[in-house]
């Protein structure tokens, strides 16, 4: 299995790379009035209209101001949800790694149903993140 790993403030995240579809630097966002919180705007990406995610304020971290979002650092992970293109804000996306499936550990926390597990490796803690659930749950 790959796995894309991703930075999101001091925290390691990971995303099966099948889902992966692209990693753009950080662009413009159109912000939509009423909109959930999450929702950080549309994006524009070579003609197709794409929600832009801020996935940091339902893993209960502190979130992205689309202000605040620092254009230089920052990217965006497109990814294939249910045939449907979704971007999710990332901090830093870190490597791509190949990983057996016996090192991924259940998670035990039952509030974050779209946590698929953790991973230790090389001295990180990753958290897997089930795409399809993140996105579904909202």
């Amino acid at each position: 299995m790959q796995l894309v790993v991703f930075k999101i403030r001091e925290e390691f995240f990971g995303v099966e790379a099948s889902k992966v579809l692209s990693i753009n630097d950080m662009m413009s966002v159109t912000k939509v009035p009423n909109a959930p919180k999450y929702i950080k705007g549309l994006i524009n990406l070579r003609g197709i209209i794409i929600s832009l995610l801020d996935i940091s304020i339902l893993l209960n971290l502190s979130s992205h101001s689309v202000d605040e979002i620092d254009c230089e650092s920052s990217s965006i992970i497109i990814l294939d949800v249910d045939y449907e293109e979704v971007g999710i804000i990332v901090d830093k996306v870190d490597e791509v790694l190949d990983i057996d499936h016996n090192l991924i550990k259940k998670s035990i926390d039952n509030k974050l149903p779209f946590v698929k597990g953790v991973l230790e490796l090389n001295y990180k803690l990753i958290t897997l993140i089930d795409i399809n659930k993140f996105v579904s749950i909202n």
